[in-house]
């Protein structure tokens, strides 16, 4: 799979973008739904990935900058197509290679509570994040946990 910076133009993850969006409103109160749109996703302190394979969408993932040691993951989502077959992990693995290269040193994601979301927290667990308190503009929940890793 070739994970490439992407502008957040193509058809194809605009499309992904949208159904993350959909199933994020269907599992979490509107309140609760943290993930970003096209738009928010264009800002200057994300950088968007994209993974292919063979001409074909993989799945996706953003880190936002929080200062010039924090990352925040953003709007990780693996294509239909491509369930169970190691996307999440490879594109977990470069975040991380990104945020390591890039000088930072912690990394930390907000994702739901519900049972939907099990399958995301367990891998973060065995890449090694950890529970944590609300960071950045996150308030205490019920439908939210917070995770993070110190890379140092």
């Amino acid at each position: 799979m070739k994970i490439i910076v992407d502008d957040l133009s193509s058809g194809e993850v605009i499309k992904l973008l949208e159904e993350h969006l959909a199933d994020m409103y269907a599992t979490s109160p509107p309140e609760n739904v943290h993930a970003l749109d096209v738009n928010k996703l264009k800002s200057p302190d994300i950088t968007f990935f994209s993974g292919w394979l063979d001409g074909n969408l993989q799945g996706c993932l953003a880190v936002k900058k929080l200062d010039s040691s924090h990352l925040e993951l953003k709007s990780m989502r693996t294509s239909t197509s491509a369930r169970k077959s190691g996307v999440a992990t490879k594109l977990l693995q470069h975040a991380l290679n990104f945020a390591t290269e890039q000088g930072y040193q912690k990394v930390s994601l907000e994702t739901g509570s519900q049972a939907f979301f099990e399958p995301a927290r367990n891998l973060y667990k065995k890449f090694g994040f950890s529970y944590c308190g609300p960071f950045s503009v996150y308030i205490e929940d019920p439908h939210s946990r917070f995770m993070t890793i110190n890379l140092s």
